[in-house]
């Protein structure tokens, strides 16, 4: 078995030699302490300028109406307001999309979803740009909502073309195949709930230049917005981040919104302006995880061996196509997961309803493909009666000739039977469920669940464009860096990984690295953070300024001291040049009165990567990340709740650059992944009004929620074997996936009541009522003598 932390083990001299942060030890997030402390500055937590203005935005209550009229006289007679904003006022275009161009700043005349930004109020003060706003007079004329995805299908009601993928000829495959199941699961949303909501602060400059601060993954995507709705060249704006409070997905394309509203308050009144939507505003008016309806029809063998495959996705999009298009495209991606398929077809719809926009949430898709297969290995191993790992393990891409995926990228780095075969060892999995079955046979009301399942995820954006970043790195004179690069920092501990490659590659403290904002007039055209690329692009980005930087170093020193390149070493503080040994600052200086530049950029893009999408053919990932989970739950088949007693991870990160940093993204993202699939339930009225748009109605998972026993490991032997930043492999997204199987978990629960032959009818999350209505209908159907899966 190969657990571990991660560290790698190293004799005293060694651990002497290296530098403060160097890669492959754990060290602080960059801003842990001043988080701790409250010292941490985010953008409300900044000091207002003179003059600032408050902004409310004025909320469409309506799903699907035409607006007959909106009198905003009393708004402007308000107490305190300055400027009231609507479509009319926008000097460009009225336009926060990302690329589509079918998602108005301001709603008019047609309002599609209750939340829609209507009319923006500026005022003097916060309170008085709320009541001010609640002074509106706005009459609809009703329209007739499409609010499910069941009801988008039978209209035929589309944001995207239908897509598909195929390999081979599925349909004949299963009318060969042994044995068939066809089935449905349904998915459901979710809302990021980060900890600070979405806001923006926009300060006017000369020329109408705009400086905007922003809460956003994406500040670039940010700037062409705003200077798209200011009617502005990209240069007449500057988006700047520091930090977000969580973002996850939330804040990649629609914090646009939000500071470009800002933005135009600020534009039309030339005083500085700021927009921080409460929460119950945020989750009204800003998109989710995109909810799912999955329908599978499969054939395999005696063995469970999958012949053939067939998945049909719908996706909830909303009313606009924000980024369902590339969502729905990696949640086909993803329908494999560690699994070859044989011949398989997955098409996928992506559907419109008169609701917020969903958008990216973390895993971006990904999760939603992966639970539909993971569901079908479940079935599969109750149809037979089969231990449903044994049912995985068969069906993992192997040798030749059972390594190609959907999408014809041969997996040539795979390493999922290890993981699984580690974990399965190290969590004592069999003698586990062996005990687990005696306890459901001597326990009438609490049954348990264990469930182990694997993860592969393909990393890069699927948008091939976005494989790229750039960073630009300042030495000083006395040895100290500054660092800029494209990355945002949402508390996944981006900068200090990017931090420390600068500081191995110069062999210096990380201490003398200044991390610094994320600015588009330092760094332009950057990629969103986001599809868990973070270290991999900006990493590399760089790691190649340092390098060219650290190669003008070298060239002056060989000059200057007159011996060979190759007789230029840089250790830890210092720097061996032929016989002598210069301290590192002293060498900088010496550098800078031989008039060496000691300012450089670096600029990285992902190699091997092309798709066609037209063909479904192609290589959009650069390699894989894996892991695997075991989770043990409890219910209670008398309330259908339930608990997840104990969670036993192994995840593959390559060579970690953090492994602090990295064991808390898997611990964070398998919480926030359980959360999806079992308490985070968003309800919608037969209006089409959000119901649970606060913390009283709606339920992330809170510190009780965690497994009581959990159990987590990064895989010891982990090394890409692509050339990534230091052979690591990204973490941010992958973890979450993991949780799927607490969901499998609780599958196996509730199939325990019909003596683990019936498939449960349970859909996610697994609320209790969920679970109750499937141990219900178990119950119902193993009493009726039902053998059918």
């Amino acid at each position: 078995m190969c657990l571990g932390s991660g560290v790698r083990p190293m004799g005293k001299a060694q651990a002497a030699e290296r530098v403060s942060g160097a890669p492959g030890l754990p060290h602080a997030h960059d801003s842990a302490r001043k988080q701790v402390s409250g010292e941490a500055r985010y953008i409300d937590d900044m000091p207002e300028p003179a003059g600032l203005l408050h902004i409310q935005v004025g909320l469409g209550d309506k799903a699907h109406a035409r607006l007959t009229e909106l009198d905003l006289q009393r708004v402007r007679n308000a107490p305190g307001v300055v400027a009231v904003l609507t479509a009319a006022d926008v000097p460009g275009i009225n336009d926060a999309s990302p690329f589509a161009g079918d998602d108005p700043i301001f709603a008019g005349p047609i309002v599609e979803y209750a939340g829609q930004p209507i009319f923006a109020v500026a005022a003097e003060s916060r309170e008085q740009a709320i009541m001010a706003a609640s002074e509106a007079r706005i009459d609809y004329e009703d329209l007739e909502p499409v609010l499910t995805l069941d009801q988008a299908l039978e209209q035929d009601l589309e944001v995207l073309p239908t897509h598909e993928l195929c390999l081979g000829d599925p349909e004949a495959e299963l009318e060969r195949a042994p044995r068939r199941l066809q089935g449905r699961l349904r998915t459901g949303g979710q809302d990021h709930f980060y900890l600070e909501g979405q806001i923006a602060l926009a300060e006017p400059g000369e020329d109408r230049d705009m400086k905007v601060l922003s809460s956003t993954q994406h500040p670039s995507e940010v700037q062409q917005i705003v200077a798209k709705a200011l009617g502005l060249s990209n240069n007449a704006v500057t988006v700047e981040v520091r930090r977000m409070g969580g973002a996850f997905g939330g804040k990649e394309s629609q914090a646009a919104h939000i500071a470009v509203i800002a933005a135009l308050a600020a534009d039309a009144t030339g005083r500085p302006a700021k927009l921080r939507l409460d929460r119950d505003d945020d989750m009204l008016m800003t998109g989710k995880r995109h909810d799912f309806r999955i329908d599978y029809d499969v054939g395999f063998d005696d063995e469970g061996r999958l012949r053939a495959v067939v998945f049909r996705h719908a996706a909830r999009c909303g009313r606009s196509v924000d980024l369902s298009g590339a969502i729905a495209d990696r949640a086909m991606f993803h329908a494999d997961n560690a699994y070859y398929l044989g011949a398989a077809r997955i098409t996928s719809r992506r559907m419109k309803t008169h609701t917020v926009s969903n958008t990216a949430f973390r895993g971006f898709g990904g999760p939603q493909g992966m639970i539909g297969i993971e569901r079908v290995m479940d079935e599969i191993a109750l149809h037979l009666g089969k231990d449903p790992l044994d049912v995985r393990k068969a069906n993992f891409y192997g040798e030749a000739g059972r390594d190609l995926t959907p999408y014809h990228m041969t997996v040539e780095d795979n390493v999922i039977g290890e993981i699984v075969g580690d974990l399965e060892v190290a969590c004592d999995y069999r003698a586990r469920r062996d005990a687990i079955r005696a306890f459901n046979r001597a326990s009438p009301i609490i049954k348990k669940g264990l469930a182990l399942t694997p993860v592969k995820f393909g990393i890069s954006f699927t948008t091939i464009h976005l494989n790229q970043a750039s960073a630009l790195i300042h030495l000083y004179t006395d040895g100290s860096f500054t660092l800029h690069h494209g990355g945002t920092e949402m508390g996944q501990g981006l900068f200090v990984k990017v931090a420390q490659v600068v500081a191995e590659t110069f062999q210096v403290d990380i201490e003398r690295i200044k991390i610094t904002a994320t600015s588009t007039d330092r760094v332009p055209n950057t990629s969103a953070t986001a599809a868990s690329s973070g270290s991999d692009l900006n990493g590399k980005a760089a790691e190649a300024a340092a390098l060219t930087l650290r190669g003008r170093l070298t060239d002056f020193a060989a000059g200057a001291y007159k011996v060979g390149r190759e007789e230029v070493e840089f250790l830890p503080g210092r720097v061996r040049i032929g016989n002598q040994t210069v301290a590192f600052e002293a060498l900088v200086k010496e550098a800078y009165m031989a008039r060496v530049q000691l300012t450089a950029t670096g600029f990285y893009k992902t190699p091997k990567i092309h798709y066609d999408r037209e063909a479904g053919r192609g290589r959009p990932f650069f390699y894989f990340s894996y892991g695997a989970a075991a989770s043990e739950v409890a219910i209670d088949t008398l309330t259908g709740e339930s608990k997840v007693t104990r969670v036993d991870i192994l995840h593959d990160v390559g060579r970690s650059l953090n492994p602090a940093i990295d064991l808390g993204q898997i611990e964070g993202g398998f919480v926030q992944g359980m959360g999806w699939l079992t308490t985070e339930e968003l309800v919608w009225d037969d209006a089409g009004r959000l119901m649970t748009h606060a913390p009283s109605t709606y339920k992330i998972p809170a510190c009780s929620d965690r497994p009581e026993d959990f159990r987590v490991h990064i895989w010891q032997e982990g090394r890409n074997r692509e050339e990534t930043i230091f052979r690591s492999k990204a973490v941010g997204e992958p973890p979450l996936m993991l949780a799927i199987s607490v969901f499998s978990a609780l599958t196996d629960a509730v199939a325990s009541l019909g003596g683990y032959r019936l498939p449960p009818a349970l859909d996610a999350p697994a609320t209790p009522e969920r679970i109750l209505m499937a141990c219900e209908d178990i119950k119902a159907r193993a009493s009726a003598g039902d053998s059918e899966p």
